[in-house]
């Protein structure tokens, strides 16, 4: 009976670790695991690729991409939302092939 009560006892801890299994891994899918960067020269008369844009989504393609455009003057940085690879505000080229890569797992794309 012990030897038994062992065995259920040994098959309850399985079946949690296999539901806690489960969780972590849909749980690491909306993680923004997936990161990509690229650096480009944002005005011709600069050089140096000092501006990027830099996407962070997760594996259904939902996300963020920050972009910083670098100019003598000064610099703007913006943010914008992203659901599925695509965004409501009108992505850059730029930002469009950060998200491209970053869905692909290039990594840094330029």
């Amino acid at each position: 009976h012990c030897i038994s009560s062992a065995a259920s006892d040994v098959y309850k801890r399985q079946a949690a670790a296999r539901t806690e299994l489960v969780a972590a891994r849909a749980d690491s899918g909306r993680a923004l695991k997936h990161v990509a960067v690229v650096r480009y020269d944002a005005f011709g008369d600069m050089a140096g690729q000092l501006s990027f844009s830099a996407a962070l989504v997760d594996d259904a393609g939902d996300g963020l991409v920050i972009s910083s455009i670098h100019g003598r003057a000064e610099s703007r940085t913006y943010a914008k939302s992203v659901e599925a690879g695509a965004s409501s505000s009108e992505l850059t080229p730029e930002e469009k092939q950060a998200v491209a890569a970053a869905r692909a797992g290039e990594g840094n794309a330029r």
